[in-house]
Protein backbone atom coordinates (compact mmCIF):
# COMPACT_ATOMS: atom_id res chain seq x y z
CA UNK A 1 0.00 0.00 0.00
CA UNK A 2 1.00 3.66 -0.74
CA UNK A 3 2.51 5.87 1.80
CA UNK A 4 0.20 8.85 3.41
CA UNK A 5 3.29 10.66 1.85
CA UNK A 6 2.95 9.34 -1.35
CA UNK A 7 -1.04 9.74 -1.17
CA UNK A 8 -0.62 13.37 -0.37
CA UNK A 9 2.31 13.82 -3.31
CA UNK A 10 -0.43 12.86 -6.06
CA UNK A 11 -2.37 15.77 -5.37
CA UNK A 12 0.26 18.08 -5.99
CA UNK A 13 2.83 16.43 -8.52
CA UNK A 14 1.77 14.51 -11.85
CA UNK A 15 2.90 10.59 -12.14
CA UNK A 16 5.27 11.34 -14.41
CA UNK A 17 7.48 13.83 -11.89
CA UNK A 18 6.96 11.58 -8.81
CA UNK A 19 8.36 8.70 -10.78
CA UNK A 20 11.12 10.79 -11.97
CA UNK A 21 11.37 11.72 -8.01
CA UNK A 22 11.22 8.09 -6.56
CA UNK A 23 13.67 6.69 -9.53
CA UNK A 24 16.68 9.26 -8.22
CA UNK A 25 19.37 8.59 -5.99
CA UNK A 26 20.98 11.48 -4.14
CA UNK A 27 23.57 11.43 -2.43
CA UNK A 28 24.42 13.57 0.98
CA UNK A 29 28.01 13.84 2.05
CA UNK A 30 27.52 15.09 5.91
CA UNK A 31 24.20 14.59 8.18
CA UNK A 32 24.52 18.10 10.23
CA UNK A 33 22.60 21.14 9.88
CA UNK A 34 22.56 21.25 5.85
CA UNK A 35 22.29 17.65 5.12
CA UNK A 36 20.07 16.36 7.73
CA UNK A 37 17.83 19.28 6.50
CA UNK A 38 17.70 19.32 3.00
CA UNK A 39 17.60 15.27 3.15
CA UNK A 40 14.24 15.48 5.08
CA UNK A 41 13.51 18.40 2.79
CA UNK A 42 13.90 16.29 -0.28
CA UNK A 43 12.18 13.15 1.53
CA UNK A 44 8.80 15.18 1.80
CA UNK A 45 9.34 16.40 -1.52
CA UNK A 46 8.89 12.39 -3.05
CA UNK A 47 12.57 11.21 -2.90
CA UNK A 48 12.94 7.62 -1.90
CA UNK A 49 16.68 6.56 -2.44
CA UNK A 50 19.20 8.06 0.03
CA UNK A 51 22.97 7.27 0.34
CA UNK A 52 23.97 9.17 3.67
CA UNK A 53 27.21 9.45 4.85
CA UNK A 54 29.08 11.05 8.06
CA UNK A 55 30.99 10.10 10.71
CA UNK A 56 29.83 11.74 13.28
CA UNK A 57 27.44 11.30 16.59
CA UNK A 58 24.50 13.26 17.43
CA UNK A 59 25.71 16.29 20.57
CA UNK A 60 23.52 18.52 22.28
CA UNK A 61 24.87 21.42 20.70
CA UNK A 62 23.26 19.87 17.18
CA UNK A 63 19.87 20.44 18.13
CA UNK A 64 20.15 24.59 17.79
CA UNK A 65 20.02 23.84 14.16
CA UNK A 66 20.03 20.11 12.71
CA UNK A 67 16.80 17.70 12.39
CA UNK A 68 17.72 15.61 15.42
CA UNK A 69 16.11 15.57 18.75
CA UNK A 70 17.24 15.02 22.62
CA UNK A 71 16.61 11.44 22.16
CA UNK A 72 18.82 10.87 18.93
CA UNK A 73 21.81 12.70 21.23
CA UNK A 74 24.91 10.11 21.58
CA UNK A 75 23.68 8.26 18.30
CA UNK A 76 24.89 8.10 14.66
CA UNK A 77 23.73 10.73 12.28
CA UNK A 78 23.30 8.82 9.79
CA UNK A 79 21.14 6.25 11.54
CA UNK A 80 19.66 8.86 13.34
CA UNK A 81 18.54 10.72 10.25
CA UNK A 82 17.75 7.75 8.37
CA UNK A 83 15.48 6.85 10.69
CA UNK A 84 13.36 9.82 10.40
CA UNK A 85 13.59 9.54 6.90
CA UNK A 86 12.21 5.82 6.99
CA UNK A 87 8.72 7.30 9.09
CA UNK A 88 7.44 8.75 6.52
CA UNK A 89 7.46 5.37 4.50
CA UNK A 90 8.78 3.38 1.08
CA UNK A 91 12.20 4.57 2.07
CA UNK A 92 15.36 3.22 0.77
CA UNK A 93 18.50 4.66 2.89
CA UNK A 94 22.33 3.45 2.44
CA UNK A 95 23.80 4.89 5.69
CA UNK A 96 27.64 5.10 6.03
CA UNK A 97 28.95 5.90 9.10
CA UNK A 98 32.41 7.23 7.68
CA UNK A 99 34.44 10.59 7.15
CA UNK A 100 35.10 11.77 4.04
CA UNK A 101 38.79 11.53 3.02
CA UNK A 102 40.90 11.32 -0.23
CA UNK A 103 41.44 7.45 0.17
CA UNK A 104 37.39 7.12 -0.20
CA UNK A 105 35.85 9.40 -2.14
CA UNK A 106 36.27 8.34 -5.19
CA UNK A 107 33.80 5.09 -3.50
CA UNK A 108 31.96 7.38 -2.29
CA UNK A 109 30.96 9.27 -5.23
CA UNK A 110 30.53 6.10 -6.87
CA UNK A 111 27.39 5.40 -5.03
CA UNK A 112 25.02 8.17 -6.70
CA UNK A 113 24.71 10.25 -9.17
CA UNK A 114 23.69 13.38 -7.58
CA UNK A 115 24.98 15.02 -4.52
CA UNK A 116 24.39 17.51 -1.52
CA UNK A 117 27.72 18.64 -0.02
CA UNK A 118 26.87 18.86 3.16
CA UNK A 119 30.70 19.35 4.79
CA UNK A 120 31.66 21.62 7.72
CA UNK A 121 35.47 21.70 7.12
CA UNK A 122 36.11 24.05 3.87
CA UNK A 123 39.41 21.29 3.40
CA UNK A 124 37.08 18.49 3.00
CA UNK A 125 34.27 20.48 1.25
CA UNK A 126 36.76 22.04 -1.50
CA UNK A 127 37.87 17.96 -1.94
CA UNK A 128 34.44 16.57 -2.22
CA UNK A 129 33.48 19.63 -4.97
CA UNK A 130 36.70 18.96 -6.61
CA UNK A 131 36.42 15.68 -6.99
CA UNK A 132 32.85 15.69 -7.60
CA UNK A 133 33.38 17.79 -10.93
CA UNK A 134 36.11 15.52 -12.16
CA UNK A 135 34.14 12.66 -11.29
CA UNK A 136 31.16 14.07 -13.87
CA UNK A 137 28.64 14.05 -11.13
CA UNK A 138 26.00 16.80 -10.14
CA UNK A 139 27.05 18.36 -6.78
CA UNK A 140 25.29 21.13 -5.01
CA UNK A 141 27.81 22.94 -2.71
CA UNK A 142 27.08 25.35 0.30
CA UNK A 143 29.21 28.37 1.49
CA UNK A 144 28.42 31.18 4.10
CA UNK A 145 24.99 30.96 6.29
CA UNK A 146 26.37 31.98 9.88
CA UNK A 147 24.50 34.02 11.74
CA UNK A 148 21.33 36.08 11.37
CA UNK A 149 20.03 38.57 9.26
CA UNK A 150 23.08 39.37 6.82
CA UNK A 151 24.05 39.52 3.28
CA UNK A 152 21.40 37.75 1.04
CA UNK A 153 21.17 34.15 -0.10
CA UNK A 154 22.31 33.49 -3.61
CA UNK A 155 22.93 30.77 -6.15
CA UNK A 156 25.95 30.22 -9.14
CA UNK A 157 25.96 28.07 -11.32
CA UNK A 158 28.59 26.05 -13.16
CA UNK A 159 27.71 24.69 -16.77
CA UNK A 160 29.03 22.13 -18.93
CA UNK A 161 30.20 23.03 -22.40
CA UNK A 162 25.94 22.05 -23.24
CA UNK A 163 25.19 24.36 -20.93
CA UNK A 164 23.64 21.95 -18.31
CA UNK A 165 24.58 22.64 -14.72
CA UNK A 166 27.42 20.73 -13.30
CA UNK A 167 27.59 22.32 -9.81
CA UNK A 168 25.18 25.29 -7.72
CA UNK A 169 26.48 26.64 -5.12
CA UNK A 170 24.10 28.52 -2.63
CA UNK A 171 24.69 30.94 -0.14
CA UNK A 172 25.51 34.27 1.02
CA UNK A 173 29.46 33.30 0.04
CA UNK A 174 30.85 35.78 2.67
CA UNK A 175 29.50 34.98 6.42
CA UNK A 176 31.66 31.88 8.38
CA UNK A 177 30.70 30.09 11.23
CA UNK A 178 32.50 32.31 13.96
CA UNK A 179 32.09 32.89 17.99
CA UNK A 180 30.41 36.09 16.54
CA UNK A 181 28.43 34.75 13.83
CA UNK A 182 26.96 31.24 15.15
CA UNK A 183 25.32 28.47 13.19
CA UNK A 184 21.66 29.39 13.64
CA UNK A 185 18.25 27.48 12.12
CA UNK A 186 16.90 30.13 9.93
CA UNK A 187 19.79 30.55 8.02
CA UNK A 188 21.49 26.86 7.91
CA UNK A 189 18.07 25.86 6.77
CA UNK A 190 17.34 28.43 4.27
CA UNK A 191 20.75 27.53 2.51
CA UNK A 192 19.43 24.02 3.25
CA UNK A 193 16.29 24.68 1.28
CA UNK A 194 18.17 25.88 -1.54
CA UNK A 195 20.27 22.89 -1.85
CA UNK A 196 16.66 20.63 -1.94
CA UNK A 197 15.42 23.08 -4.66
CA UNK A 198 18.50 22.88 -7.06
CA UNK A 199 18.46 18.76 -6.59
CA UNK A 200 14.74 19.34 -7.72
CA UNK A 201 15.37 20.94 -10.38
CA UNK A 202 18.33 19.06 -11.46
CA UNK A 203 15.60 16.09 -11.65
CA UNK A 204 12.66 17.63 -12.41
CA UNK A 205 13.87 20.58 -15.21
CA UNK A 206 13.19 24.17 -14.61
CA UNK A 207 9.56 25.25 -14.55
Amino acid sequence: MSSALERGLRRHLPPEQLNALAAASVGLAGAGGLGSNCAMMLARSGLTRFVLVDGDVVEESNLNRQHYFPRHVGQSKVLALGEQIRELGGMHIDARQVRIGERNIADILALAPIWVEALDEPAAKRLFVEEALRAGVFCVSASGLAGWGGPPMQRRVLTHKDGSPRLILVGDFSSAVSEVLPPLAPRVMQAAAMQADAVLECILGTR
